[in-house]
């Protein structure tokens, strides 16, 4: 998995590209958040359009992502999800943890 980092009226957004299995992409996601948050950027956007596969510890990787945020007072939203990972979301119950949008415009004004 890719992850290539830009900001957005202060808020980051993190686009995710291959297929999200664990292993280095959860240290490599971690250590990214970590900079994020001392540089005191909380808010997230993970954009997974490009993302063409998630397993259960790709999903960890999201849920602890969301919770790290949390605790440092921040948000973990997701962007342009494909039907195919939307619903793993939907099996999986997480659709009603994560919010989701398709336009990034739209992501955007959610944080405020």
């Amino acid at each position: 998995m890719k992850i290539r980092e830009r900001k957005r009226d202060g808020v980051a957004i993190l686009e995710m590209s291959g297929k999200l299995m664990g292993g280095p992409d959860a240290d490599a996601f971690d250590e990214i958040l970590k900079t994020l948050i001392h540089e005191d950027c909380r808010n997230v956007i993970v954009n997974m359009e490009k993302v063409t596969w998630v397993n259960s510890t790709g999903l960890g990787i999201l849920i602890s992502g969301y919770t790290t945020l949390r605790k440092s007072g921040g948000e973990l939203k997701l962007l342009r999800v494909s039907d195919r990972i939307e619903n793993i979301f939907i099996v999986s119950k997480l659709y009603t943890v994560f919010a989701s949008f398709q336009d990034e415009d739209e992501a955007l004004r959610s944080f405020s």
